[in-house]
């Protein structure tokens, strides 16, 4: 068995980021003050990315990860078993998670998208790009989604949304802050909710 009983112990998290890290920096922050689980570590694709300054700063060990690792020889795989990660948050990564990756942490990684999927959702569509992508359609309302990680980008299972107002002055700018309040206030709360779940299967 990959994962251990999770009783009288607190679940290991981990989380996958490729740039400042604000939200990863958020949910460490969060979990500091949770009986349930904490951030073991954040691994990153990205070697100038800010996460890796934030990590530092909350004292929470950083890994750099190359395509080769993560998708060639699994050691990326490795490390997290090493680690005994039970559960793992996709926070502004990136990258497609390859199929061993999924199928070893079945059910366990996660993922916030700064639109309501399925809509704006899919390869390309990130950061600003999908602001402007709403702002451009004309739609009058957008959010995040939480949603299970499967083989397919923006696809797994939704978990949870919500959604604020798109006003006719918008900016990709102004959308984004409004998405990032969204984000910092409901996605460690998920989280939480997700891992205890798995806590009380133990």
């Amino acid at each position: 068995m990959l994962f251990p009983t999770f009783e009288n112990q607190m679940l290991q998290l981990a989380i996958f980021a490729s740039g400042s890290g604000s939200n990863a920096e958020n949910i460490i922050r969060y979990f500091r003050h949770s009986g349930i689980a904490r951030v073991h570590s954040v691994y990153c694709n990205n070697p100038n990315a800010g996460v890796f300054e934030r990590a530092k700063k909350l004292s929470v060990a950083a890994n750099l990860f190359s395509r080769k690792d993560f998708f060639d020889d699994e050691s990326v795989n490795i490390k997290l078993i090493d680690e005994k990660i039970d559960f793992i948050i996709l926070a502004g990564f990136l990258w497609k998670v390859p199929a061993s990756l999924i199928k070893l942490f079945d059910g366990r990684i996660v993922n916030i998208h700064p639109a309501l999927l399925p809509d704006f959702g899919g390869k390309g569509f990130y950061g600003e790009k999908v602001h402007q992508s709403v702002i451009d359609s004309g739609t009058p309302v957008s959010g995040i989604t939480i949603h299970h990680v499967n083989e397919h980008f923006d696809a797994g299972e939704i978990i949870f949304q919500a959604a604020c107002h798109v006003e006719k002055s918008e900016t990709a700018s102004s959308l984004a802050g409004k998405i990032h309040d969204l984000e910092y206030r409901y996605f460690p709360v998920v989280i939480e909710k997700l891992v205890a779940r798995l806590a009380n299967k133990a």
